[in-house]
């Protein structure tokens, strides 16, 4: 274990799998106390809880859908108020609802919209009236923000790319208090939404670059990167963990 991240805390959003659970416990394997969220799936979000005590720092999960903007506020400040501060906030949570463009309904476009960027919006403006210097905001984007490279991801793909605009805003807006804002974009990542083995994976192995999947795994290292001391001179970022997806 590391502890580049000792003493600080973190919240992750969608932190009880895939992509939010490699991040939530790489965090904690480099010296963080984190919080994660979930909507549903009480049962494996106790149990990232576990692996996250077992290596000896404080964690709590925290039911919180990304729908309720009140629930997400709350969720934040709680952190910030059982742990003392708070440091670092992950924002990974997310919904893709596919399908030709015609097809998408007003609720469809709400409930992805809502989740995706708004929820993010929220749980910044609630994280930096608890962060002082050195505070980080970490956005977890899409690979299909970057490159249209299938028909039906056209709300999926705006809801990622407004996230360009919130993290370079927040970038200029809060660097002068020492808090950092970046923004990482995952290509195809082995996860039980996005399996490996699922029936469009061989699609989108073929556009990356490397011909393969990533592993949630990548993608935590590079967001334990940004939260950390070394990721001090990097805001306003926009990083690809893609396999050259957008190459």
């Amino acid at each position: 274990m590391s502890a580049m991240l000792d003493g600080r805390v973190a919240i992750v959003t969608g932190g009880s799998r895939g992509i939010g659970e490699a991040v939530a416990l790489r965090l904690a394997e480099d010296g963080a106390d984190v919080a994660v969220t979930y909507r549903d799936g009480a049962d494996r979000a106790a149990g990232v809880v576990g692996r996250i005590r077992a290596l000896g720092r404080r964690a709590e999960a925290i039911r919180a859908d990304g729908a309720d903007p009140a629930a997400v506020r709350a969720a934040v400040d709680r952190v910030a108020a059982e742990f003392g501060r708070l440091d670092i906030v992950v924002n990974n949570a997310g919904i893709g609802v596919l399908g030709p463009v015609e097809d998408l309904s007003a609720a469809d476009i709400d409930r992805v919209l809502h989740i995706n960027v708004r929820a993010p919006f929220v749980a910044a403006q609630a994280a930096v009236r608890h962060m002082a210097g050195g505070g980080r905001i970490i956005n977890i984007g899409s690979c299909m923000a970057e490159r249209a490279a299938f028909p039906g991801g056209s709300l999926y793909a705006t809801s990622k790319t407004a996230l360009t605009g919130l993290t370079r805003s927040l970038a200029r807006e809060l660097g002068p208090r020492g808090i950092t804002a970046n923004l990482v974009h995952p290509g195809p990542t082995e996860t039980d939404m996005n399996p490996s083995d699922g029936p469009a994976a061989d699609a989108q192995r073929a556009f990356t670059a490397l011909g393969r999947y990533g592993q949630p795994s990548d993608v935590a290292a590079t967001v334990s990167h940004l939260a950390g001391d070394a990721g001090r001179y990097i805001t306003g970022a926009t990083i690809a963990v893609d396999g050259g997806f957008a190459a």
